[in-house]
């Protein structure tokens, strides 16, 4: 009795043959988390800093200046938005540990000097990025080798 195998691989989901674990719920997650990142760093942050600063800053000009800082993250959201290259995820990877680097000293900074709801706004932030970089390694290690190599046993 033959067996009849079907290649339907539009519809099967993505997985990395080696795991067993599926790609793409991890690619939604990363890329949801993301999105919410940006959308909270450009606008909900300077908005919120704005409102709960007694000092009241310019919330056009918080816009404007993480704008600014976004411009690295703004490069590299197509490549987010894809989820498939290592190369370029790994590369992703390095530019949020930055960006978490960045939040952890301004978090650290308002510490002592901001209100507990400012604080709150700025670990929101930092919460975020962090579960970016969690998604993004998971995912990293999901995805195919970079190098296609077969690793052969040591032997002794």
């Amino acid at each position: 009795m033959a067996i009849n195998r079907s290649d339907n691989k539009a519809n099967a989901p993505i997985e990395n043959a080696a795991a067993g674990k599926p790609i793409a719920p991890m690619r939604q997650r990363l890329l949801l988390t993301w999105l919410v990142w940006m959308a909270y760093r450009l606008l909900a942050l300077p908005i919120m800093i704005s409102v709960f600063n007694p000092t009241s800053p310019d919330i056009i000009g918080g816009i404007a200046w993480q704008t600014l800082w976004l411009i690295p993250a703004f490069i590299l959201t197509p490549v987010i938005l894809r989820g498939r290259s290592p190369y370029m995820l790994l590369i992703g990877s390095m530019l949020t540990l930055v960006y978490l680097g960045a939040s952890g000293v301004v978090l650290f900074t308002r510490f002592y000097g901001s209100s507990v709801i400012e604080i709150l706004v700025y670990l929101l932030d930092f919460v975020l990025l962090f579960a970016i970089n969690v998604w993004l390694f998971i995912l990293l290690k999901r995805l195919p080798s970079m190098n296609n190599v077969v690793k052969q046993p040591r032997s002794r």
